[in-house]
This record gives C-alpha cells, structure tokens and sequence, in this order.
C-alpha cells in the first residue's frame, strides 16, 4: 500500500536564479521540506501550503500542478513505511515572524546547490536538482 503525503517547496528570487527554503525535521533535525498529510477539505496543493504556513511560516502563491515527489522512511516505534510526497513549488511573498512550529524546527534560506547537498532523501535531491522554475513577475 502507497501512503501519500502532500509537500511545499518554498522558493524565492535570488540574484542567481531562486533560493530553497528547507526545515529542519523534529526528530532527527536533517533538512526536509514541509509536508503533511492530504486534506479531505483542501485540494492537495492548499494542504502542501498549509504545511508550509505551519511548519516554515511561509505564505505565496502554490502551483497547481506537482513538480514531481519522492519517497521516504518513515520510522514510527518499532515501523517503518514507505510514503511517497507529492510536492508542489510554492513561490513565498512572506515569512512570518511567528509561526505554528517554530520552536521545533530551524528554518534556512538555500541555494539549489547546497540545498541538493543539505537534503539526505536521494528522490529529493533529484528533485531539487532538476528544479527548474523562473520566478512569477
């Protein structure tokens, strides 16, 4: 069974192109991007927002359509599944100063080389890699 997960990655301008913005993960604090679980109420791309409002505090403007997604090991106790992320690109026109989860994660502002190199998941750095986006006028 494929267990899906919804996911942000939060861009912006930068003089070489754009930036990444990755978070630090609340159990091991490697560099993930925000995600959650899809939304009976909300179209996947407005739960991939919202999982960026609530743990990078970010708001923008989300594609509609995914740039692609990855797969990760989750560990629960004793399990380990498999679940797959449907990720969305997610143009930030603001950072909060606070947030929901802001005392459990760091959240750091990267260039798609480095944030290639930061992510640990090999389907998200491939990800991250073949990213191309120009930014919205």
């Amino acid at each position: 069974m494929t267990i899906l997960q919804v996911g942000a990655l939060p861009v912006r301008k930068s003089r070489g192109g754009f930036e990444i913005l990755l978070i630090s993960s609340r159990e091991t604090g490697r560099w993930v991007i925000p995600k959650g679980w899809p939304s009976k109420r909300l179209s996947d791309p407005a739960a991939a927002a919202r999982e960026a409002k609530q743990e990078a505090g970010v708001t923008g403007k989300i594609s509609r359509v995914p740039v692609g997604s990855y797969r990760y090991r989750k560990k629960t106790g004793e399990n380990i599944r498999v679940l797959t992320v449907t990720c969305y690109v997610l143009w930030v026109k603001k950072e909060m100063k606070r947030w929901r989860e802001q005392d459990q994660r760091t959240r750091v502002w990267f260039s798609q080389g480095d944030a290639v190199k930061k992510v640990r998941e090999p389907g998200l750095k491939i990800l991250i890699a073949s990213l191309e986006v120009r930014p919205k006028s």
